[in-house]
């Protein structure tokens, strides 16, 4: 948290006599003052961090309602999974199945389906994505079909061709950071990694990891 700064002078006998060249001194002292406190808040911004400290944030100028255009149409899927999450297991299932994304107003949002199979048994998710021009931030939604809960929504946007998404959530009863991070979303191959936080955003821990395969060209545009 910033810290607040005050700057007071002291008055004796309820009157100041100051000179031209005190003037000029306090006023330096003061530009000074001000540049040292910028600075500081500058450096205690997290380089690194949940994207919800930095949505709407003078950075986040460009158009990016497209960004997701490449998960158009259908795919197979690699999914693996860790286990036990933040408990020092290093225990992983893997899955194999599908998804079908499709857009919807004109783009600016998406809706995914998603099944796969595996080790671990049956997953059958959706997800929704949703795009806000004022903000220039992706919002998404993932639901399991075990029990149809929509989860609280990742919130971020794409940088030099990798998405990240970040949101704050419990884990057996613990609070967390949860980070999405999209990446090789140039090609027919693009990648997902999920990971979790509980120091606050300063370690993470990799729990789920998919990797796709184009089996569509036809991204389905009309639909």
């Amino acid at each position: 948290m910033l810290s607040r700064y005050s700057l007071s002078n002291k008055i004796e006998g309820g009157k100041m006599r100051t000179s031209e060249n005190t003037r000029t001194n306090l006023l330096t002292n003061l530009s000074l003052g001000l540049v040292i406190l910028a600075s500081c808040a500058l450096f205690s911004l997290p380089r690194k961090g949940p994207a919800v400290a930095r949505a709407g944030s003078p950075q986040a100028e460009r158009d990016g309602q497209h960004d997701f255009d490449f998960e158009l149409g259908s795919w197979k899927i690699h999914l693996k999974r860790r286990l036990h999450p933040l408990t020092g297991s290093n225990a992983w299932v893997e899955f194999d199945g599908t998804s079908v994304t499709r857009k919807l107003w004109d783009g600016r949002a998406q809706i995914e389906e998603f099944e796969t199979d595996g080790a671990g048994g049956h997953i059958e998710g959706l997800t929704l994505r949703t795009y806000n021009p004022q903000t220039h931030d992706w919002r998404l939604y993932w639901a399991n079909g075990k029990d149809g809960t929509v989860v609280v929504p990742q919130i971020g946007q794409f940088k030099n061709g990798q998405g990240e998404f970040y949101a704050q959530d419990m884990l057996d009863g613990k609070s967390i950071f949860i980070r999405f991070i999209w990446s090789k979303t140039d090609t027919n191959v693009p990648h997902f990694e999920q990971s979790f936080s509980d120091d606050g955003g300063k370690t993470w821990e990799v729990n789920w990891i998919t990797d796709q395969t184009r089996v569509s060209d036809a991204k389905e545009n009309s639909q």
